[in-house]
C-alpha cells in the first residue's frame, strides 16, 4: 500500500454530492470538504498508511467515520442543552492551530512544553472545539468553561489494562471516547496512580486517545517505554506527542530517552 493508492480507496468512500476532495502532492494529505461551507477536513495519506500496515482495512474504516463525523458537524448549529456536562478539556501538541480555520481564536490554556490544554463541547459521536466566538455567543466565561471541564474529566471512568515488561509495569487507559489523553488533568486519578508505583512513575499521552501510566523500575523500561509511545504516536489519529513525562509530587517534567540512558529537562517543565 502506498499514498496513491489510498488516496485512491479514500476518494471512491468519501466521494458524494455536496462534497469537494483534493489532493495536495506537496503535503502528501487529502482535503475533503464541504462544496458550499468549504469547510473541512485534512488527511495525511503517509500516516493512514502506515496505520493500514498495522490494522488493514480497520484502519481505513476508522478514517473514513473520521471524516464523516467530523465534516457532519462542521458549518451546523452546535446546539449546547446541558453545558455542564458537555464540556470536556481535550489535550493536543503545542503545533495545533491556535485558531479555526476562519481565523477565530481557541479557547486554550498551555500545559507542558509539549502539550496544551483546549476546551470542547461533547456533542456524542464527535466534539466541537470552543473558540472565542462560541464563548460570547454561550455567554460563557473562560474560567467558568475551564472550571466545568476540569470538573467533568474527574468523571471520566479511570479503569486501566495491566502489563509487565522487562520487570516494570505499564497501565493502559484506552475507552475511546475522545478523551483518554485528558485524564492527565485529574489530579486525583494521578495521586491514586502514584501510590501504586515501586519505582519512578511516568506518563505518556502519544495520541488522543491513549494514556500509559508507567511504573519505571529499571532502565529497560524507559527504552520500553520510548518506542511504546512512538509506536502509538505514529497510529493516532489525533496525535499528541511521542514524549513521555516523569510524574512528581504534582508536577509533569519531559523525559528524554537515549538509549539506556534518561535525561530530564529541568528548563521546560510546567503543571
Amino acid at each position: 500500500m502506498d499514498s496513491i493508492k489510498m488516496k485512491k480507496i479514500l476518494t471512491e468512500k468519501l466521494e458524494r454530492q455536496g462534497r469537494n476532495i483534493r489532493y495536495n502532492r506537496e503535503k502528501d494529505q487529502l482535503r475533503v470538504e464541504n462544496a458550499d461551507t468549504k469547510k473541512g477536513i485534512e488527511v495525511s495519506l503517509p500516516s493512514v498508511v502506515g496505520k493500514w500496515n498495522e490494522k488493514k482495512d480497520e484502519a481505513i474504516e476508522e478514517t473514513v467515520y473520521y471524516i464523516n463525523e467530523a465534516l457532519a458537524v462542521m458549518g451546523t448549529e452546535t446546539v449546547v442543552e446541558e453545558a455542564e456536562k458537555q464540556i470536556f478539556p481535550v489535550i493536543r501538541s503545542t503545533s495545533f492551530p491556535e485558531e479555526s480555520s476562519e481565523g477565530i481564536p481557541f479557547i486554550f490554556d498551555e500545559h507542558t512544553a509539549e502539550t496544551r490544554v483546549y476546551y470542547a463541547v461533547d456533542l456524542g459521536k464527535t466534539y466541537r472545539m470552543i473558540d472565542q466566538q462560541f464563548l460570547e455567543k454561550q455567554s460563557w466565561s473562560r474560567e467558568q468553561v475551564k472550571e466545568i471541564a476540569m470538573f467533568n474529566v474527574r468523571s471520566l471512568d479511570t479503569e486501566m489494562k495491566r502489563d509487565e515488561v522487562a520487570g516494570n509495569v505499564f497501565y493502559f487507559l484506552n475507552s475511546n471516547d475522545g478523551y483518554d489523553a485528558s485524564r492527565i488533568l485529574n489530579e486525583a486519578f494521578l495521586k491514586e496512580m502514584s501510590s501504586k508505583m515501586e519505582g519512578e512513575m511516568t506518563i505518556a499521552v502519544p495520541h488522543q486517545d491513549v494514556l500509559i501510566i508507567g511504573d519505571m523500575r529499571n532502565e529497560t523500561g524507559y527504552d520500553v517505554l520510548a518506542q511504546m509511545a512512538m509506536s502509538f504516536f505514529a497510529a493516532g489519529h489525533v496525535p499528541i506527542t511521542a514524549l513521555s513525562f516523569l510524574y512528581e509530587e504534582g508536577e509533569l517534567e519531559p523525559v528524554f530517552i537515549l538509549g539506556k540512558n534518561k535525561s530530564k529537562d529541568e528548563g521546560d517543565s510546567k503543571k
